[in-house]
């Protein structure tokens, strides 16, 4: 049965799964694709490591500003990234509640390509449907296929 903190989204990406790494594991490849044109990243300071932080911001059209800290809880090289807002690196707490913990895990394609699993797990049901209301599954994909174009020119 599906956990209705959970989204997620599940994507076949042509880019192999090295290229696609790089895009999700580097600060300067992270910003050209992670939000939905036309928001873009001004920040992607990463530490991909368990216990790393994480300080992205991202910056929409009409000068919003949506600073994001958090903390790489498990790094499997080439394979999976999980990381959260509950802690903002070195284990420590971060000042407000948390909002979600997020994971991506990518695996071979038969074709050379990425099978991508993409989500994000809340503390309540309450802030999943914030979430989903704030544009989750159209987002999330506008964001893959950033991030695949940018990895398949890598």
């Amino acid at each position: 049965m599906a956990d209705a903190r959970t989204l997620k989204i599940t994507r076949h990406l042509k880019a192999s799964r090295a290229k696609v790494w790089r895009c999700w594991s580097e600060g300067a490849l992270l910003k050209q694709w992670y939000c939905p044109k036309p928001w873009t990243v001004s920040v992607a300071e990463i530490d991909v490591r368990p216990g790393g932080g994480s300080y992205i911001v991202m910056n929409g059209p009409a000068g919003e500003e949506n600073p994001m800290r958090g903390q790489y809880l498990e790094v499997v090289e080439g394979h999976k990234q999980t990381f959260t807002d509950a802690y903002v690196g070195d284990w420590l707490p971060g000042a407000n509640a948390p909002f979600m913990t997020g994971y991506v895990v990518l695996e071979d394609a038969p074709d050379g390509g990425t099978l991508m699993e993409w989500g994000a797990r809340h503390w309540s049901e309450e802030t999943a449907k914030q979430h989903e209301a704030m544009g989750f599954e159209g987002g999330w994909n506008a964001a893959a296929d950033q991030l695949d174009a940018l990895a398949q020119s890598l």
